[in-house]
Parts: structure tokens; C-alpha cells; sequence
């Protein structure tokens, strides 16, 4: 059971750490909005995590790296990143106001929000498909093919506990780093996040169209 959590664990840490469109959206949103903000980015990307995570676990995460599944999944996460980048670029043109610091602004609605546009980038992001796609293979392997199934809730339960508590952290640097930027600095960085995001958006649509 202990070689269960700390694989859990440890996949939650390697997943987390790397870098993407949630940590960009989570900068640019963080540096404007505060701790609050770049949270909301974070915590909503836990629901994409937890849905890829199911899917994996259950062996369904591979069959949607089929084209006719994938390329849907690949243009629509697209989509997703050009609305957020454009919407960084934006904000970094000077037409949005620039909060003082420790403020907040409050989000708008639909795409705006920050849980939303977590929860949409994880679940549109083609990446977690082909991760849980040769991850679920795998621990299922590590755990036997008739694995019980509160062997895969353990897992699970490790892996998602490690992914909150990294999304406070991630929220608590992005704080940090509020602090020590000028209100042109923010701007900066939000349309550096935002151009970010729509190279980002380039690079899956070749990929998806190759």
C-alpha cells in the first residue's frame, strides 16, 4: 500500500511540475488578480486532471488518441488557447486597468472566470490524453492486471491530494512574484503569457493537422 501512495505521489509531482498552458494562464491571471486568481486557474485544472485520471486508470485515455478523437480534442483545446491568449494580450495593451497591489479583480463570467478556463485548458489539453494514455497502462502493470479496486482509489486519492497541494504552492509563487512587479512589469508579463498561449495554440494545431 505504501508503494501505492508514493507512486501516486510521485506521478502527481512529475505531472504538476511540468510546465504549460495552466501555469502560463495562472502567471498572466496571478500577476494581475493576486494569490485568488492564479488559484482559481489551478484548482479549476483539477478537473481536467481528475477526469484523465479515471480514464487512464480505466484504459479509456488510449482510445482517444485515435484521430477521429484526437483531433477534435487537439482543435478545440486550440481554440480554448487563443481566446486566453488574446485575452492576455489585451490586458497587457493598457486598456484594462492594472489593480494596486494585494487587490483583486473580481472575474467575469463563462471563459473569463479562472476555474473555467482551468478546467477548460486541462480538459482540452491533447497532452494529458497521450500522458494518461501510457501512464494508466502503466500503473495498471505496477499493479497487477486484476489490480483490486481500492489499490486504484489509493492511487488516485495520492495523486490528487499531491496536485492540490501543488496547485497552493504554484498560487502562493505567483503571489510572490506579484509583489515585486511595477504595473508595467504585470503587463509584460501577462502579454508574454498571452503571445505564450497562442504559440502554444500554433504548435497543437500543426500537430493535430500533421
Amino acid at each position: 500500500m505504501i508503494q501505492i501512495i508514493l507512486t501516486g505521489i510521485w506521478l502527481g509531482l512529475l505531472y504538476n511540475a511540468a510546465p504549460g498552458p495552466i501555469f502560463t494562464e495562472s502567471l498572466r491571471r496571478g500577476v494581475r488578480g493576486g494569490y485568488r486568481s492564479a488559484l482559481g486557474v489551478q484548482l479549476g485544472s483539477l478537473v481536467g486532471d481528475a477526469v484523465w485520471a479515471v480514464l487512464g486508470l480505466a484504459g479509456a485515455a488510449a482510445l482517444l488518441t485515435q484521430p477521429h478523437l484526437h483531433i477534435p480534442i487537439t482543435l478545440a483545446g486550440c481554440l480554448v488557447l487563443v481566446i486566453l491568449g488574446a485575452q492576455g494580450i489585451y490586458a497587457a495593451s493598457g486598456r484594462a486597468s492594472v489593480p494596486a497591489t494585494g487587490s483583486s479583480t473580481p472575474g467575469s463570467h463563462m471563459l473569463r472566470g479562472p476555474l473555467t478556463a482551468g478546467a477548460l485548458l486541462s480538459l482540452g489539453n491533447v497532452w494529458n490524453v497521450v500522458y494518461w494514455g501510457g501512464a494508466g497502462g502503466a500503473v495498471a502493470g505496477a499493479l497487477g492486471e486484476d489490480a483490486a479496486l481500492s489499490s486504484l482509489l489509493v492511487f488516485f486519492v495520492a495523486f490528487m491530494i499531491t496536485s492540490l497541494l501543488c496547485c497552493f504552492l504554484c498560487a502562493g509563487f505567483i503571489a510572490g512574484v506579484k509583489r515585486t512587479l511595477s504595473s508595467t512589469w504585470i503587463r509584460v508579463v501577462e502579454g508574454g503569457s498571452g503571445l505564450a498561449l497562442l504559440v502554444m495554440a500554433v504548435l497543437l494545431a500543426l500537430q493535430a493537422l500533421t
